[in-house]
């Protein structure tokens, strides 16, 4: 019997369970009736509804009042919308769920709007640390700020500023994408990255990355891609106890959005000893989907052997796929590009893994039941995965039939390489918010031919027959889906620019937006049978709006805010009472 099958016969069995205990006195009573406002089904054959009945953490109704009410009992709770909106529980499609939480314990500088509030930030901060006691953080973007930084060099502002303000604790800052970071002297120092003599600046310092440095040798304080090891590997490890911190706050910021369910991009074994831990004391409160991380190799070896964990039970923690690094992300220019940076010539990115790696963990992962993820920005990237994934397939053409390997991000696309999604069955896992946000300058790193031909171009890809996966890559982006509904939607920046929205083509219509974040995104992780729509045995997971997102004006919908969240038929965040 094949895996999918063993799921569905498992699954079958679960809802026997739950509708045989579930009958009193020959009539079956629903422990909950939510009714009283809009309810998006993301059901073809219903797609709006009156009211939802639900027993245990399963939908046992979904239709009609009048039908509703025959399930109600003596113990029944009735939730009331009161005009508000609901659809089904919103899944996080990529994210770093950990490097949620951490943003909230470390600095978070997401907000941060120039070069200046950034050092004012590390100095509000060292006011409150110990002599070198490390100083990390997230968030920020050079591209954004304004005024621009000055100096630049290769486009990026110099540590000087930095190091002035903290010269007994050492910094160090992650760009928002994650793919680069910021270091203080004090941190160089510890590292040994020391000024080099002019002859040696054409020589690679680091595969796969780099250290940049001025004309006269010396580092910026830049690290991009894998030369962020330089100075990482010396910030001390982290503790159980703030681990255990940060997952709890994960999981209260996860719920505080509306998200019930958060695909995991990239985890260890650590982190994964973590989640059972927290799945066994019932603190894990949202439905992981973890790809495992592809820099620890060893652990996907082990995992090869043992095959994919599918959790039939709670449906709290899954384990079946395999996240690859295969580039690095536009704004720190580390994108690989098919051809060089409009804003820096004879530049074309990093290939941060070996394409032979990701085709020989095709290989492997069909071979023993695992998806492949693999994160690709750059237009190269996204073309030589395609072409390792598309030979794997051919050699495996038994284990290939519903394979559903993933590019993550998949955010500039060659135009010969957009209809090979939907021809291959590769899901492009997107995050509408990173046109949003990074639009207004990327213009400036491919040049308007290569935005207008092959970037966010999402509904090209849905006309094509693909499935497109939503998000935010928290703590890239903020977690909050509403923004990235809207940057579905309207194709603008936050503050309503352009008019029309950029590359308007290319919008999503709200049918589509809402299922990229439901429907389409359990797809993405093999739960379309258990949840992502409102349905008669699926999983009691419901997000709750203030407003109606799928026909409020555009300009309303950041208006709206998340209400109410309910796994498993449990109300686990509520901002007003309803």
């Amino acid at each position: 019997m094949k895996l999918n099958q063993k799921i569905l016969v498992v699954y079958l069995l679960s809802l026997l369970s739950v509708f045989s205990c579930s009958r009193q006195e020959g009539k079956m009573i629903a422990d909950t009736i939510i009714m009283g406002g809009a309810i998006y089904t993301m059901d073809l054959d219903q797609p709006k509804v009156e009211a939802v009945a639900v027993r245990g953490d399963k939908i046992i109704f979904a239709g009609l009042v009048k039908d509703a009410e025959k399930l109600k009992g003596d113990s029944t709770q009735v939730i009331d919308l009161e005009g508000r909106t609901m659809t089904p529980g919103f899944i996080e499609g990529h994210g770093h769920f950990m490097g949620l939480g951490y943003n909230e314990l470390n600095l978070n500088l997401l907000d941060v709007k120039s070069y200046d509030e950034l050092v004012e930030r590390v100095k509000e901060a060292v006011s409150r640390a110990r002599p070198g006691q490390w100083i990390t953080g997230r968030g920020w973007h050079q591209s954004k700020w304004t005024p621009a930084p000055d100096p630049l060099v290769k486009g990026f502002q110099t540590h000087l500023k930095l190091s002035a303000v903290s010269p007994d604790n050492p910094v160090f800052l992650r760009h928002a994408s994650g793919h680069a970071g910021f270091a203080n002297a004090k941190a160089m120092e510890m590292a040994g990255v020391l000024p080099m003599s002019n002859e040696s600046l054409t020589a690679s310092e680091v595969e796969g990355g780099e250290i940049i440095r001025d004309e006269l040798g010396n580092p910026t304080g830049i690290f991009n891609e894998t030369a962020m090891s330089l100075i990482a590997r010396h910030i001390p490890q982290t503790t159980p106890e703030k681990d255990r911190q940060a997952l709890e706050m994960a999981v209260k910021a996860c719920h505080a959005h509306g998200i019930t369910s958060f695909h995991d991009a990239g985890v260890g074994e650590e982190h994964i000893a973590l989640f059972k831990e927290a799945k066994e004391k019932g603190t894990l409160g949202v439905r992981l989907y973890v790809m495992l991380t592809g820099w620890e190799r060893d652990l996907l070896e082990e995992w090869y052997i043992k095959g994919p964990e599918i959790d039939t039970t709670d449906y709290l923690l899954t384990i079946r796929s395999v996240k690859l690094n295969c580039d690095g992300a536009l704004g720190s220019r580390g994108a690989w590009l098919l051809k060089e940076y409009t804003d820096r010539p004879g530049h074309f990115g990093h290939e941060t893994l070996p394409m032979e790696f990701v085709y020989e963990t095709s290989q492997k992962a069909l071979k023993s039941g695992f998806q492949v993820c693999s994160h690709a920005i750059g237009d190269r990237a996204n073309k030589e995965i395609l072409d390792r994934y598309e030979k794997a397939f051919a050699e495996n053409p038994e284990a290939a039939t519903d394979h559903r390997f993933r590019i993550e991000h998949a955010q500039h696309l060659h135009p010969d390489d957009i209809p090979r999604f939907a021809e291959l069955g590769v899901i492009p896992a997107m995050q509408a918010i990173h046109m949003s946000s990074d639009r207004p300058w990327a213009i400036d790193r491919l040049g308007e031919k290569r935005i207008r031909e092959g970037a966010y171009v999402w509904q090209e890809l849905l006309k094509s027959g693909a499935r497109i996966v939503n998000g935010t890559d928290v703590p890239v982006e903020p977690i909050n889906p509403i923004t990235c509904f809207y940057a579905s939607v309207s194709r603008k920046t936050l503050d309503g620019s352009p008019e029309g929205g950029y590359e308007p083509a290319q919008k999503m219509t709200r049918e589509q937006a809402l299922r990229s974040y439901t429907l389409d995104a359990a797809y993405g992780a093999f739960e379309e049978n258990i949840k992502g729509s409102i349905e008669y045995g699926k999983l009691a997971d419901f997000t709750i709006f203030s407003k109606d997102i799928m026909t409020v004006p555009e300009e309303e919908l950041l208006k709206t805010t998340v209400e109410m969240t309910i796994v498993g038929g449990d109300v686990v965040y509520r901002k007003v009472d309803l």
